[in-house]
């Protein structure tokens, strides 16, 4: 009987327990990052606007980035991309994709791009994976990234062996100056 009634409970718990979701991508090198994107920059976010997209109908972000430093592809002196979610306010409506990446006007980022999709959205490659925080530190500009930067790929399509100077106790963190000339190096003929 105790046995039953656990299994009955376990069962409740169970059905009870808020459902969990989640995107998974597959980890990308920076120097696969480099080569697939067809747009990098390095950029300043001057605005956000979350409103519901007349192409897709769905609640969308639209970030504008103002081009401090174009790396690869060619673009105006600002640049918006259209992404999947958001929360709008006026209608208090919430989309919610898990792994899209969420830019902070006034913030900097170097980003990695791919070509826009048939109905314009453009989030970074990887999702949060071509995303990469700017911040000063000491006076400098750091590159920060959830992931270890130092890391290379196991095995590799090309003989090029650039390697990236992080910071020995935080290899999460490279000089922006050193972060955009390896993506450029990876990116020459």
């Amino acid at each position: 009987m105790r046995a039953c009634l656990f299994l009955i409970g376990l069962a409740l718990h169970f059905l009870v327990l808020p459902t969990a979701s989640a995107t998974s991508v597959l980890p990308l090198t920076l120097e696969q990052l480099s080569t697939r994107a067809s747009l990098i920059i390095y950029a300043e976010v001057i605005s956000n606007e979350v409103k519901k997209d007349d192409d897709s109908g769905h609640i969308a972000t639209f970030t504008e980035f103002k081009i401090i430093d174009l790396i690869k592809g060619s673009a105006a002196e600002t640049h918006t991309i259209k992404q999947i979610g958001g929360h709008h306010k006026a209608t208090n409506t919430r989309l919610v994709i898990h792994g899209v990446p969420e830019f902070q006007t006034g913030n900097k980022y170097v980003v990695f791009l791919p070509e826009g999709s048939s109905l314009g959205f453009s989030s970074p490659l990887g999702l949060h994976q071509g995303s990469f925080s700017v911040t000063i530190i000491n006076n400098e500009p750091v590159v920060i990234s959830g992931s270890n930067l130092s890391i290379q790929p196991q095995t590799r399509a090309s003989d090029i062996q650039l390697p990236l100077a992080v910071r020995a106790d935080k290899p999460t963190q490279s000089r922006l100056a050193d972060f955009i000339n390896t993506v450029r190096a990876y990116n020459a003929p």
